[in-house]
């Protein structure tokens, strides 16, 4: 039982990293208004420094990441979120 040495064998088969399409979660859900008030739903769209992350990496539409950005602004400004932080998440 001579195996061919030009054969790859794996033990797991390959992944291959399969692009998935980005969706807007506001209109998904059908969400009107971004409660600034919420601040653990608003942490969603903060990396571990604290800043709000870009429409690229959330696939936010334009509408719905304007206005992500005024309530993540109305909740620094009350203390509900922090401006700058060390490894939030």
């Amino acid at each position: 039982m001579a195996h061919n040495s030009t054969e790859i064998r794996y033990l797991n088969p390959p992944t291959v990293e399969i692009k998935r399409k980005k969706y807007c979660r506001f209109k998904k859900s059908g969400i009107k208004y971004i409660d600034y008030k919420d601040g653990e739903f608003l942490k969603k769209f903060l990396n571990e420094q604290g800043r709000i992350l870009p429409r690229r990496l959330t696939g936010t539409s334009q509408k719905y990441q304007k206005k992500v950005a005024t309530a993540v602004k109305r909740a620094r400004h009350l203390a509900i979120l922090p401006f700058v932080t060390d490894l939030m998440k």
